[in-house]
């Protein structure tokens, strides 16, 4: 359902929707994301022409992540079916104890209606059907989309056939809204209906939105993916044996997408004499049109100011579309860096990457210390160095740290996490991977519950089967049909 901007009907028809999909059955709700992704596949054609249109993002990559969408979809319908994701514990009542204990039993549960806001750099696997809307659906809960301007039309289409499909699929009126406008985006935040809030941009904006979450007579957990540097570390073994082949890796990294990816290698840092910076700068492409004129304005500001700073060099490739920003590679020493970590390492969203030129570790370690929180931070190594403390600083500050790869790129997956300490995300919870409907659970506990009045998950006979602690032993699932 489409809304004008101080229409908010989504919001209250999810409010009493939520009545029922907090009831409805793991079978159910994998059937209404199974449905969603079929249809968007029915529409696949038409969808990428449309969205081709409104980002120039490319036909290829653009059905790429269409794929990705509607797999993500599949992903948490199985998700849901495993029934792992309830974290359900039975503790029975223990009167041989010296204080004894009453019957105890714990799961999680759907926490309401979800505002989810679309990201303007992923127009289907961020967006309207993506992760967010996926993982609150799957978890029980109604979910109303603001949607981008940066490609209004694509969004309104996918609503249409999301809000279709699960009609189809037999899921309650209300179970899935659509919103559009800045101003409305503010209101549906504030509206007592919404328990929790879903958000994929830039840091100004999440800022703005967890005010208004916070400030509410009844605040909300704001769950927003905001801002990261990403670091990259390049020992000094590693670029006397494969320096060529480390350039070419971060220059195909950090230009990925026009550079428009939250996980992009922002701030890199490499052995001094070792010419990394150079070397990329040799393969620099053309730039690409980023996604829209606010995006591109703050990526030139940017420049400009990170320019700006005393010892900065700047490396540029030639742009041949004039509606294209050149990709650049800057350089400074790790010296610079410390003495204003605030100038140097911050996000930079697009076709750009600061390459910090280090004598030691150690000073690498002290940078890393001052970087703040990043979703991804990767290592470039070889066996014979020791890096212990590097990764064990690393870990401090990134949600994902990864070996001898680079960060563009999230597999959606049981063990992942796109997560990471602020500024990157506000929360200890990932977006993406099948822990991403965590943020929109809570946990609850019946003590000396009748069996009959129970949620079949935590019954005694354990009826579908799911994985549970009983007792303080874990138990896997054990395979029953699903009522």
């Amino acid at each position: 359902m489409n809304t004008s901007a101080h229409d908010l009907e989504a919001a209250t028809a999810a409010a009493a929707a939520f009545r029922l999909t907090r009831r409805a059955t793991a079978l159910e709700r994998a059937g209404w994301l199974t449905a969603i992704a079929d249809r968007l596949e029915e529409h696949a054609d038409e969808l990428v022409a449309l969205a081709h249109s409104e980002t120039r993002l490319g036909a290829d990559r653009l059905a790429g992540e269409l794929r990705r969408t509607t797999g993500q979809l599949r992903f948490f319908a199985s998700v849901i079916l495993d029934g792992a994701y309830l974290e359900a514990i039975v503790d029975h009542a223990r009167s041989d104890l010296p204080v004894p204990t009453p019957d105890l039993r714990r799961m999680l549960v759907p926490i309401g209606p979800v505002a989810v806001f679309s990201a303007s750099n992923f127009p289907f696997a961020f967006s309207v059907a993506g992760g967010d809307t996926a993982s609150a659906l799957a978890a029980g809960n109604p979910v109303v989309v603001k949607g981008h301007s940066a490609h209004a039309e694509l969004s309104r289409r996918t609503a249409a056939l999301v809000a279709d499909a699960l009609t189809a699929a037999g899921a309650p009126s209300g179970t899935f809204g659509h919103v559009t406008g800045r101003k409305t985006g503010l209101d549906l935040v504030g509206d007592p209906a919404i328990a929790a809030v879903g958000f994929t941009g830039s840091l100004e904006g999440g800022r703005a939105l967890m005010a208004v979450a916070q400030a509410r007579p009844v605040p909300i957990p704001f769950y927003g993916e905001l801002s990261a540097v990403n670091p990259v570390v390049i020992t000094a073994r590693a670029a006397e044996k494969r320096a060529d082949e480390l350039a070419s890796g971060l220059a195909a990294s950090f230009q990925l997408g026009g550079g428009q990816f939250c996980t992009k290698p922002g701030v890199v840092f490499a052995p001094s004499g070792a010419r990394v910076a150079e070397r990329v700068a040799s393969l620099l492409g053309s730039g690409m049109p980023l996604l829209s004129e606010p995006i591109e304005r703050a990526l030139l500001s940017g420049l400009d100011r990170l320019s700006a700073l005393p010892g900065m060099r700047v490396l540029r490739g030639v742009s041949e579309d004039p509606n294209a920003v050149a990709p650049a590679v800057l350089t400074t020493t790790a010296d610079r860096v410390l003495a204003d970590p605030q100038g140097h390492l911050v996000e930079c969203f697009g076709p750009v990457t600061l390459v910090v030129e280090y004598d030691d570790l150690h000073q690498v370690v002290a940078c890393v210390r001052v970087i703040g929180g990043s979703l991804t931070a990767t290592v470039h190594s070889q066996s014979e160095d020791d890096i212990r403390s590097l990764v064990d600083e690393l870990t401090l500050i990134a949600g994902r740290v990864l070996f001898d790869g680079w960060p563009t790129g999230v597999a959606v997956n049981w063990a992942q996490h796109h997560g990471g300490p602020w500024p990157s995300t506000t929360s200890a919870h990932t977006s993406v991977g099948a822990t991403a409907t965590r943020r929109f659970l809570r946990p609850i506990a019946w003590q000396a519950t009748p069996d009959g009045l129970l949620p079949p998950e935590l019954q005694e006979s354990n009826p579908l089967g799911i994985p549970r602690r009983v007792d303080g032993v874990q138990y896997p699932a054990v395979h029953k049909e699903q009522p």
